[in-house]
């Protein structure tokens, strides 16, 4: 009989076992093939491994330490939009929900030279 975790097996077909309860003196009865097995005590198998113990050319790259530019902390999108103030073509954009959830969202337009500016969908 084979055991993984607190799960029985039987020996012969690999049924799992009903009725477990971990007394080497019960005998078990399998009902697809009727073969009798003992009980087993439960068996708990951990394993640890390093992390050094997989190599990854991902884990080499990373450093304990990353440094993040301005850029890397933007989270809007860009949008080809003229901004009113610089005539730049491009302005930042974020949408975010406001209102009920039956209406439109928001979006937040922003561009480089510090203009603000926002619209109901």
């Amino acid at each position: 009989m084979s055991t993984i975790g607190s799960l029985v097996f039987c020996t012969d077909c690999g049924s799992l076992l009903e009725g477990s309860v971990g007394d080497p003196t019960r005998i078990l009865v399998c009902d697809v093939c009727g073969t009798r097995n003992k009980d087993t005590v439960p068996k708990t198998i951990v394993s640890e491994s390093k992390p050094s113990s997989f190599p990854s050319s991902l884990r080499a790259k990373r450093s304990a330490i990353q440094t993040l530019t301005q850029a890397d902390k933007r989270t809007e999108a860009l949008i080809e939009k003229d901004c009113p103030k610089c005539g730049r073509k491009e302005m930042y954009f974020t949408t975010v929900q406001l209102r009920s959830a039956d209406e439109g969202s928001t979006v937040f337009y922003t561009c480089v030279c510090g203009y603000k500016e926002t619209t109901n969908n």
